[in-house]
């Protein structure tokens, strides 16, 4: 196993590694700009490195610094958490070249489903299904109005290099399909330094379903159950729930069996995530992307199946065999996770302040994975996350009602916050019902 790790991460995953780390007797080192110095990740870390200033360029996305770190350090493997350099395929081999261990996929699989136009063209060579879409980047905006004709509107224009919902848009028709053309290719071209735009069907009413697989040291791959995360605003996800109420056992064997196919197409180790869209009318699903990374959402994974994710990543990463049989995987009850963020529960707009007051929930099936505490300062140079709130139970109604109470006991003052936003969700009867789809979130507005 692993002895030192460094994780190349800040907030609640880094807090969340750490954890594992510890509990295995791995010397858990930390590293952290200016603005994050008093968080709990930093003090809960058998060591901590300062790695620059608040700009995350400078600091969590700075690599000589975070190397430099963990050569004075001493760290054995580096875990990169997810955001950040999680999916940055020359991150990783320069981790690897630098006689580290990285803790995650291979830089030729980061690489291989970094883009999606040839993640999309490699799934379908697997025989994964895929939605009708382009196989190759429209090079221009009538060779996008082309190919929108073939597909038929409404189409989704979406940035090859985007990722975590961004350079997305919708367009209904061709007057709307030059707008939108025009939009994502300037925004992927200043956020993700690439400006190729694929052209997909969009689906109206559709359900986001991924799968956790897990690529074992071995050469296996396994899926761990899938997860539900259409409660979306932005087509950022706000939370998920595991399994799908949208999933019979038909469709959940046809849809793993097509998440494993995914990963050994790239010869995948560690742990990923094979996001699809599902049309809940007629059982068809389509592949979307995968993330070569531990996803957000991971703990109600965790609690269906009885395992730590973050130590199975690192016993793959040292060559180990899982702590679980693959041939004798049981899902068993239902876990739902709510995105506790910094941002006011209406129109979600991001709110930083001083926490003066942080009560989390407590009780059975009750966890909740912070990356702040009472008198944090919560600064406007990273993603809102604050928290998870995870339940779990027997069935899912005894998760929507330990939910219920959980987010009513959830207490933080300060900072503007989307508690409000679960307890209205949690008297939805849409969501109840399990019956909803991604515009949930904007039929509540």
């Amino acid at each position: 196993m692993i002895e030192s790790l460094l994780v190349a991460n800040r907030g609640e995953i880094a807090r969340r590694i750490i954890r594992t780390a510890k509990r295995l007797g791995i010397r858990a080192i930390a590293v952290h700009s200016e603005a994050d110095a008093d968080l709990p990740f930093v003090a809960e870390a058998d060591e901590a490195v300062l790695i620059g200033p608040p700009n995350p360029a400078l600091s969590y996305r700075n690599t000589e610094a975070i190397l430099a770190a963990a050569k004075s350090t001493g760290a054995q493997a580096i875990h990169p958490g997810y955001g950040f350099l999680s999916e940055n395929a020359e991150f990783a081999r320069t981790v690897e070249a630098s006689g580290l261990i990285w803790v995650g996929p291979d830089a030729d699989a980061i690489t291989a489903m970094g883009d999606k136009i040839n993640a999309r063209n490699l799934m379908a060579a697997a025989g994964v299904p895929v939605a009708p879409g382009t196989t190759d980047p429209a090079a221009d905006l009538d060779a996008a109005v082309t190919a929108a004709a073939g597909i038929g509107y409404p189409v989704m224009v979406k940035a090859a290099a985007g990722g975590g919902g961004m350079g997305m848009g919708v367009a209904v028709d061709e007057a709307a399909l030059r707008t939108e053309y025009d939009k994502v290719r300037a925004f992927a071209e200043r956020m993700f330094g690439d400006g190729s735009v694929l052209i997909e069907r969009y689906f109206p009413r559709v359900r986001h379903v991924e799968v956790q697989i897990l690529g074992l040291a071995d050469g296996r791959v396994v899926a761990l159950g899938e997860r539900e995360c259409s409660v979306q605003r932005r087509n950022q996800k706000l939370v998920e729930e595991s399994p799908s109420p949208a999933v019979s056992p038909e469709l959940r064997s046809r849809l793993l069996a097509a998440a494993v196919r995914a990963g050994e197409a790239v010869g995948y180790r560690n742990a990923g995530t094979v996001e699809c869209l599902l049309d809940p009318t007629t059982g068809e699903f389509f592949f979307l992307e995968m993330n070569t990374r531990l996803q957000v959402e991971h703990p109600v994974t965790e609690y269906v199946y009885g395992i730590d994710l973050v130590e199975e990543q690192l016993r793959v990463a040292s060559g180990l065999a899982p702590t679980f049989d693959p041939d004798a995987l049981t899902p068993r009850g239902h876990a739902i996770e709510m995105r506790i963020n910094a941002e006011d529960p209406k129109r979600f707009l991001p709110g930083p302040g001083v926490i003066r007051t942080w009560v989390e929930p407590a009780g059975e099936g009750v966890r909740v994975d912070s990356g702040y505490t009472e008198g944090n300062t919560v600064t406007p140079f990273y993603d809102s996350l604050l928290a998870k709130l995870i339940v779990s139970g027997a069935t899912r109604d005894e998760v929507l009602e330990r939910a219920k109470e959980a987010v009513a006991a959830f207490q933080i003052e300060g900072p503007k916050n989307n508690v409000p936003f679960f307890a209205e969700l949690l008297t939805n009867e849409e969501f109840l019902s399990g019956a909803y789809d991604t515009g949930i979130v904007s039929r509540m507005r």
